[in-house]
């Protein structure tokens, strides 16, 4: 569809630009039926992601100092090996380096799956928070007579006031918090 028929389809679908209303109708302002929000700034700026980054950070920070240590005992080792070389046999010292290149193989994977672990961690923290903020949004758009909130990010130009962002953000932190607890109450 090209843009001026999706625009068409639009003001059709909203009745906006066909004729004067009549005395009994109004017009709804376009500007409170569609609403923006940043859902990047929604999730990192509030309490909640602010916590769930500090945290995904924390443990990056552990996962790689213990890859540090792994990877200057492996070095070590690996040089062990090496100066034991000119004085084993070809065939004990090629056992010898196999075993060890299959134990660097097996902590990579396990290092690899640590990392993957932490990325769904917080592909799950931020589906926690998305379920917990909806109904936040929802009133959001009780209140401004909204029929629709759209990613920020996919509209080509909007309007000031459309965007409800820190609106959100403040009712979001003052409803989870950090969301540290379970059931996400109140804060005060």
């Amino acid at each position: 569809m090209s843009l001026r028929g999706f625009i068409l389809a639009i003001l059709f679908v909203t009745g906006v630009g066909w004729g004067t209303p009549g005395p009994a109708q109004t017009v709804p302002d376009p500007l409170q039926e569609i609403l923006t929000i940043d859902p990047e700034r929604l999730f990192a700026d509030s309490l909640f992601g602010e916590r769930v980054a500090a945290e995904i950070a924390e443990n990056t920070e552990s996962l790689q100092k213990e890859f540090q240590k792994l990877e200057a005992d492996l070095t070590a080792e690996e040089r062990d090996i090496t100066e034991k070389r000119a004085t084993m046999e070809p065939a004990d010292f090629r056992k010898l380096a196999d075993a060890f290149d299959a134990r660097v193989q097996e902590i990579r994977r396990t290092q690899d799956a640590k990392a993957r672990e932490l990325d769904h961690r917080l592909e799950q923290e931020r589906a926690r928070y998305l379920n917990l903020v909806l109904p936040i949004l929802g009133e959001l758009m009780n209140e401004r007579g909204a029929a629709v909130i759209l990613d920020r990010r996919m509209v080509f130009a909007v309007a000031s006031g459309v965007d409800i962002t820190d609106e959100a953000l403040q009712r979001i932190d003052a409803t989870l918090g950090d969301g540290k607890t379970q059931d996400a109450a109140p804060q005060e």
